[in-house]
């Protein structure tokens, strides 16, 4: 009996327990929290990536005088298009136009020089066959005549420098471009390697960019056509507008840059018509089409330390932590390769809310 007493006895405290569990649990799933989750399905994306550019003309070119002299008139406009040639700033130096006279007398002087030498040796020639002189006297005169054509070619080296100083009085423009301000007026004495302005070819222009180490492999494995191939660009300008002509991405660095950790790309835009300017700026978009692929909103995840984290949603409607693997990074998505798979559902937003094996509500949201 007293057995049978105990056995009943501990038969109504496990229906008791039980009846409290199933109340716990019923209070529980009624109180919980209702969470936005959505399923997850892969799709066909594009990706937009903006990167700041620095935008400098194909041809960007210091002119500097390489002589002294006084500006004696400038023949352009300041910010006016120039063609290849064509006469910019006219110096004057009375020195170099006296050096080019001299030079020019020296080699008068020289060639008579060496005419008469020339005259000798023949002389001395004549008298050695006839054997009224020794042989040895006609092999000074041509040494004489050698030493006299060495003046020669001296003094037309000579002359061809002075007019060649001469003609850097005339400073002309090396291609066809916009020149710059003139920050020397007429009259200045100008020094050999005065600034006297600046010259820009911008038929086309470049837009550099960097992108950081990481953002280099996340794009290197997914999208290796925007890292080893040419491919389309756009330009944002700086008020937002979308630059009219499109660009093509052709060149990068060899190496990351020590300091920064980026390394540098360009893109070429052609720029017909002038709008854009040498040392202007803007953002070089590009644009990538991928295929079925898995994107997550960067709000349903959460990052500790180097990993990333999102909330599986079973069939229980109860969350559990799950790593996911990011390839590439959006503005708003992550593109994932591992960890997740078409077809589970995931808390979307409240992930700060939620605790691994807690039960939900879920609410569906199409996304």
């Amino acid at each position: 009996m007293i057995m049978k007493s105990f056995a009943i006895q501990a038969l109504a405290i496990s229906l008791f327990i039980y009846g409290c569990n199933t109340r716990a649990a019923n209070v529980e799933t009624q109180n919980a929290r209702e969470i936005p989750v959505f399923k997850i399905q892969s799709k066909d994306t594009i990706v937009h990536q903006h990167y700041v550019a620095d935008i400098q003309a194909v041809k960007n070119v210091e002119i500097r005088s390489r002589v002294t002299g006084f500006l004696e008139s400038i023949h352009t406009e300041e910010g006016s298009f120039v063609k290849k040639g064509q006469l910019i700033f006219k110096l004057s130096n009375q020195e170099l136009a006296n050096n080019l006279n001299k030079a020019k007398a020296a080699l008068q002087s020289a060639e008579a020089a060496a005419k008469l030498a020339e005259l000798e040796a023949n002389r001395v020639n004549m008298l050695v066959e006839r054997k009224v002189i020794v042989p040895s006297e006609l092999e000074i005169a041509y040494a004489r005549l050698a030493d006299a054509k060495a003046k020669v070619e001296e003094a037309r080296a000579n002359l061809s420098d002075a007019q060649t100083k001469i003609e850097y009085l005339s400073i002309r423009s090396p291609f066809t471009g916009w020149v710059d301000r003139f920050p020397i007026k007429p009259g200045s004495l100008i020094d050999e390697g005065t600034l006297l302005t600046t010259l820009s070819d911008v038929t086309e222009v470049f837009a550099y960019y960097n992108i950081s180490e990481n953002e280099y492999l996340q794009q290197f494995r997914t999208m290796s056509d925007k890292i080893n191939g040419k491919t389309e660009a756009t330009l944002i300008l700086s008020d937002g507008s979308t630059y009219a002509h499109k660009g093509v991405v052709e060149a990068k660095e060899a190496e990351f840059s020590e300091t920064t950790g980026t390394i540098a790309f360009r893109a070429k835009f052609p720029n017909p018509d002038g709008m854009l300017k040498h040392g202007a700026s803007g953002k070089v978009q590009l644009t990538t089409r991928l295929q079925n692929k898995i994107l997550i909103p960067q709000k349903a995840v959460m990052e500790i330390q180097d990993r990333s984290f999102v909330f599986l949603v079973d069939s229980n409607n109860t969350v559990r932590m799950q790593t996911i693997y990011p390839v590439l990074r959006m503005d708003d998505f992550l593109i994932i390769e591992g960890g997740v798979e078409e077809g589970d559902v995931i808390v979307y937003e409240g992930v700060q809310l939620v605790r691994d094996g807690h039960s939900i509500s879920p609410k569906y949201i199409q996304h």
